[in-house]
């Protein structure tokens, strides 16, 4: 099922569009909001009528109960109901659960409640009643044989005609309910820009810090560390030559730890020659063998080259500690307009985004690029990890 919405699939060959799950998504959330809302107008009607309370009291008791299950519930229940004709609107009903409910947001609710659940419940009993009382007509006594079975043929042949005002009306309810409860695109868009503002002023700090480590206390320690060199091979044979060898050593040994700090903050590598070369020289340093197939010479933002050389890194690193494999490859590409990196391993598989192995932190940080992770790990390998980030642009090299 390509299509996103009901009404682009209205768009499709009468074939494809009758043999896919369309019709049934647009029945089940029209019939959805007729449950909902008979359910909410017999718990209203029930406490107005059966209540021993006065009149006032009881009409009082069900407005505040109608307020709050609009307040509290159907705008949440709306959204979830929505996906079913709008697959679109995943990604905002995230965000919606998280926020609070509107004022438009709850005079949508009363109005479904109200009157729409009415018009959806008319809608299909229309669309799929007439087809029905066609299709029974031989069982009435009163119509002629001959009579009756021409509209059951009839009524047989208006069964798929009916799936189109169906999922019009589908389609329709869920671009208002769209338009109503999803958040406004320039909100979206200011939530867009202000993450980009941010991701760019983190990698600037980034680079700021790797640069001053580079500078200045990477190059403190190759002196100390000369220093001591010198000092250990001037000094005469006794304990003070080896006080000073192993401090040379400790010295030698924060250098480098020093040196892998600064490669995690900033691979200078990156920098200087673009991700490709920074893959391949990650790739070099793992201890299990991989191959490296990067095809591409063009550099591409900053952003984006150091989100795919972090999830290559950090994949690599997975692969080491956690799949037992003799082997792996990275492979990168472009296709159309998105970076694509698979890195595939011949370890043990069963690898889980969900499984606490660091898989969502990678997706974490490609999202952040509007990047995805998908993963196919089955029990016994191999494993692949692909990502794809779009990248509209790439920078020239100077």
């Amino acid at each position: 099922m390509s299509d996103r919405t009901a009404l682009t699939a209205l768009a499709k060959r009468p074939l494809s569009f009758l043999t896919s799950g369309w019709p049934w998504r647009s029945i089940a959330y029209l019939l959805s909001s007729a449950v909902l809302g008979s359910v909410a107008l017999t718990v209203v009607a029930a406490a107005v009528v059966d209540t021993a309370l006065p009149t006032g009291v009881a009409v009082g008791a069900a407005v505040v109960f109608a307020l709050l299950f609009c307040w509290l519930v159907a705008p949440h229940f709306e959204l979830f109901r929505t996906r079913l004709v709008d697959l679109d609107l995943a990604g905002d009903a995230r965000r919606m659960r998280h926020g609070r409910v509107t004022v438009r947001e709850l005079g949508y609710a009363l109005g479904s409640l109200l009157a729409l659940w009415w018009m959806d419940l008319g809608v299909v009993a229309v669309a799929l009643g007439v087809p029905a009382a066609l299709l029974t007509a031989p069982l009435q006594p009163t119509v002629v044989p001959a009579i009756a079975y021409t509209f059951a043929a009839g009524g047989l042949m208006l069964i798929p005609v009916a799936a189109y005002p169906i999922t019009a009306w589908a389609g329709a309810r869920a671009v208002v309910a769209r338009a109503i409860l999803a958040p406004p695109k320039v909100t979206l868009g200011e939530v867009v820009q202000s993450r980009a503002r941010l991701v760019d002023a983190f990698e600037a700090e980034r680079r700021r810090i790797e640069r001053d480590l580079h500078d200045g206390a990477q190059q403190r320690l190759v002196a100390l560390s000369m220093k001591l060199g010198l000092a250990s091979m001037d000094a005469p044979d006794g304990p003070l030559r080896r006080d000073l060898e192993e401090a040379h050593e400790l010295a030698k040994l924060a250098l480098t730890e020093l040196r892998e700090l600064i490669r995690g903050i900033y691979p200078q590598v990156l920098t200087d020659r673009g991700l490709g070369a920074a893959i391949r020289d990650v790739a070099g340093r793992s201890t299990v063998p991989v191959d490296v197939d990067f095809v591409l010479d063009e550099r591409f933002p900053a952003t984006i080259e150091v989100a795919a050389y972090y999830v290559v890194s950090e994949a690599l690193t997975n692969v080491a500690k956690h799949s037992g494999a003799a082997k792996a490859m990275v492979r990168g590409s472009k296709s159309g307009e998105l970076l694509v990196i698979e890195i595939v391993d011949d370890g043990v598989g069963g690898a889980d985004i969900n499984g606490g192995s660091g898989l969502q932190g990678l997706a974490d940080r490609l999202a952040v690029v509007d990047g995805t992770l998908s993963i196919s790990s089955p029990a016994g390998g191999p494993t692949l990890l692909r990502v794809e980030i779009p990248c509209l642009q790439t920078v020239t090299s100077e």
